[in-house]
Parts: C-alpha cells; structure tokens; sequence
C-alpha cells in the first residue's frame, strides 16, 4: 500500500445521510516546511487514483517535492477512499450514500488542518474532477488558498457536460433494463459499453482524424478503442462508477449553505489567483464554459492548451501539453499573494 488512510469516523454527508467509518486515503511528497505554508493539494480526478497524478510531480518541476509538500486526496468513490467497492453493508455497492464535491473538498479540509495543522495553501490543481474541487477550494476556503489551477474542468456541469455525464450513466444502467433493483448485478463486463461511449468525449475529432493513436502503438482504431477505452473502464468497480458519475453531475461549486446556488456569486468570491488551463479542443468541459468562469473570478487568467488531444489534453499523455501546464504553474507559483 502506497497510501495512507485518515480515518474521518462518522460523517454527515450534504445529502443528510451519515455515513459511518468513512476515510480518505491520500498520499504526500516531499515535506511540510516548519512554516506549513509549501502546501500543494492537488485531488484526483473521475476515475483516476494518486497514481494517475504522478506525472505532475517531480524534481524541476512545478510540483517539486524538493520544494514543496503536495498532498494527493483520493476522491470518494474511487476504490481507494470511502467507495461502493470498500464499505460494509448497509452502505456498500449500489447502496452507497450520495457524496459532493462539496464533501469532499470538506474532508480534504479536515485531514489538512486536523493531521498536519496546516492553515494556508500555496496551490490547489487538478485535472477535471479534480479541477472541479481545485474550485471549491477556492470558494469554500477563499482565506486558505492563494492560487488555484484547475486544467480541463469546469466550476460546475454545465448542461451540456450532464448530458455528456448522462450518457455515459445509460449505457452502464441499460445493463439492467434501467432497473434500480437490479443495480447490485452489474459487473465490470459491464463497463465495456461505457469505455466505448467515453471514447468519443475524452478525445477530439481531429485526434481520431489524425489517427494520433498510431502514435501510441495501435494499428487500427478498433485496437485503441478496445486497448484503451474498454480496458481501462473495465478495470473499474461499476458501483464506483456510477457514485463517481452522480458526485460529477452534481459537482456546482455554488451548491452549498455557503452560496445558495448563485453561481456567478461563489465564482466572485473566490480570491486567489486562478490559471485556468482548459483544452482547447475539450467536448465536454469546454473553453468557453471556463472564459464564463474566468472572467468572474477576480484574479483569474485564461490559458487554453492548445491542443487536439480533447479533455485529456490534461491527462499528462502528450509531452507538448504536459510542458505547457507545468509552465503556467510555474508562473502561478512564482507569484507574489502578498500583494
């Protein structure tokens, strides 16, 4: 095990459910200074575990654990943190309580100021889903943090990204006729249909025209969309999935006591500096959806990547896109909060 695990104990979820023994397992690099103010969050992403964000991490880079003590929080529902996969009954499987980003980012609160005692955060980033929490940070603990950097995600679902998230739900559901009493059947062969349905929003169309997939050691479009999409869905609990998939439909930073569902209220509230990197080419967490966002924010640029790897222009797949994120985040944290 290359994580360790903060027990939360009994939690009230935003739902009203309580849920007991619930934990985060997380992972840190580097060290904390005696200051506790060279902290970086940097939460994990639908689907994606600690070791999905390793990319990011490394000596001379922007996230250098030589410099800086980096925190990666597992989302809830992952497998690795409080999930369907890993809770006892009544609360295991389809059965598993509703969890918001809200919660999580409330969790991620507490195992930062309760085990380390830390009071400030240099940065919060993510990708995707872990974007989305990158901007509840800012909202929810607007003192705390003094930079965010979310990279192809988005403050909220915008109606298109439900739609998207929708679809990729009724192809996973249409396993069971749609039946909710049948959901503890589902099984990872299962999943296959729902990699075949998000292969065609995490990549662009230009990636599919230029059959960039060849790049990476497949022959024919069918060998990556198996090799790829159907493998890596397939390895995932279906439970999990779909816990993920509710917690990203619901995922509005405004959606709490604190805002009331005025959206454009929690983005102006959120005070530190923001580099918004959203793909260029992004089906479903779009660049304008993030200029909305941007411009609303009081201290936030916008730095599209341009990219025709899509969404997962953020998936530190394509060195190019990789530079360009490990750049601005270099500038990010070269900034003065004193200011």
């Amino acid at each position: 095990m290359d994580y360790e695990i903060f027990n939360l104990g009994e939690v009230l979820l935003q739902s009203g459910v309580t849920l007991p023994n619930a934990f985060l397992a997380y992972k840190t690099y580097g060290k904390l200074n005696e200051q506790k103010d060279n902290v970086i969050v940097y939460p994990t992403a639908f689907g994606d575990q600690h070791v999905q964000n390793e990319w990011l991490i490394g000596s001379g880079m922007a996230l250098d654990p030589e410099k800086y003590f980096i925190i990666v929080p597992n989302l809830l529902g992952n497998g690795l943190s409080s999930s369907p996969s890993n809770t006892p009954p009544p609360f295991d499987r389809a059965n598993f309580p509703q969890v918001t980003i809200y919660d999580n980012v409330r969790f991620q609160h507490q195992l930062l100021t309760e085990k380390f005692g830390i009071q400030k955060i240099a940065l919060v980033v993510g990708w995707s889903m872990g974007g989305i929490q990158a901007f509840q940070w800012g909202a929810s603990y607007p003192e705390m943090v003094e930079r965010i950097a979310p990279f192809g995600g988005i403050a909220k679902p915008w109606p298109h990204t439900f739609v998207v998230l929708e679809g990729v739900k009724a192809s996973l559901l249409s396993a069971v006729g749609f039946d909710s009493s049948k959901l503890n059947q589902l099984s990872s062969t299962d999943m296959r249909a729902v990699g075949r349905v998000y292969a065609g929003w995490g990549l662009s169309h230009a990636f599919y025209r230029e059959e960039l997939y060849r790049e990476m050691g497949f022959d024919t479009l069918e060998d990556f969309v198996a090799g790829v999409w159907e493998n890596s869905f397939m390895n995932m609990d279906p439970h999990n999935v779909l816990a993920m998939l509710w917690t990203g439909q619901h995922a509005d930073i405004s959606a709490n006591p604190s805002y009331n569902g005025d959206f454009d209220k929690a983005l102006q509230s959120i005070k530190a500096y923001a580099c918004i990197m959203p793909g260029s080419t992004d089906l479903f967490c779009t660049a304008e959806d993030n200029e909305y966002e941007a411009k609303r924010i009081p201290n936030a640029v916008l730095k599209p990547i341009q990219s025709i790897w899509g969404h997962f222009a953020g998936r530190g797949i394509n060195n190019a896109d990789n530079q360009f994120i490990d750049d601005n985040l270099k500038h990010l944290l070269s900034l003065s909060t004193n200011e």
